[in-house]
């Protein structure tokens, strides 16, 4: 195997929101990556926990999701975890900042993205597309709200990114994808060849489990929140399948920093 490295390294503090870029992240057995999907937005009807903090895992179709509610995309949210302060803007300007340490702060939030929803339109194949309220859920750091319940990572070469982009015509932006590892080094679509295989990645131990199979999120131009790319299409065309990049379980806690080194622990 030729010399991989980590190229970037992506957090995505709310689920369905922008992510952000960090230099070095902690992945933990159990848990994955820390701070990712911590918080979420749930449709209140179905928020059935008096603290909104403790609420489980769920399934995806309780949550406000960029693949539902594209213009979830235009917005620019970032988070500062040592304030606990979501900011959100919108073409420089900015919307709302939200204190998720506190219950009027929780309020706060869930009330603009109420709003939001109820001036931008749901695909037509939204698994819960009326505009019920939505509520705060998870707490930095604890909760997490990946998309499927066994937790995973997730990791995609940027080789392939290239490969569609080529594909496509035009620069294909990787926040697309949503992943938390992009690597230098791999083959365009190497990296389904890792599946069953478990790799040291930084002081961290990963399995590689599955390909990710895609929804239309990556349509999504991250900057508009407009489709204006049809990825999936052009997946099903050239390869005949809807897939990029792999999941991992962390099977031995560690960090991963900008410039690790990814080896294959096993055949």
């Amino acid at each position: 195997m030729s010399k991989i490295c980590v190229k970037e390294l992506f957090i995505h503090p709310f689920k369905g929101l922008s992510p952000q870029n960090c230099s070095s992240v902690e992945v933990q057995v159990g848990h994955g990556i820390k701070g990712d999907r911590s918080f979420a937005l749930m449709f209140q009807e179905d928020a059935q926990h008096p603290d909104s903090t403790k609420v489980p895992w769920m399934k995806k179709h309780n949550f406000a999701m960029q693949n539902d509610w594209a213009g979830l995309a235009a917005l620019d949210c970032s988070y500062e975890a040592a304030t606990g302060t979501l900011t959100v803007k919108r073409k420089g300007v900015e919307l709302l900042v939200g204190d998720t340490n506190s219950p009027t702060g929780r309020d706060r939030i869930a009330t603009f993205f109420t709003g939001y929803l109820a001036g931008i339109y749901p695909t037509q194949a939204a698994r819960h597309p009326n505009r019920a309220p939505l509520q705060l859920v998870g707490e930095y750091g604890k909760s997490r709200y990946p998309d499927r319940e066994a937790v995973h990572i997730s990791l995609v070469s940027q080789a392939t990114l290239d490969n569609l982009s080529e594909l496509a015509g035009l620069q294909v932006d990787v926040r697309r994808f949503r992943p938390n590892i992009v690597l230098d080094g791999v083959p365009a679509w190497g990296e389904f060849d890792w599946v069953g295989k478990e790799m040291q990645l930084g002081s961290a131990r990963i399995a590689i489990t599955a390909r990710i199979n895609r929804c239309l999120n990556i349509d999504v131009n991250p900057e508009t929140g407009e489709r204006d790319i049809s990825l999936l299409t052009l997946l099903k065309k050239h390869f005949q399948h809807t897939q990029t990049g792999v999941l991992a379980q962390v099977i031995e806690s560690g960090s991963v920093a900008i410039g690790d080194i990814m080896t294959q622990l096993s055949e």
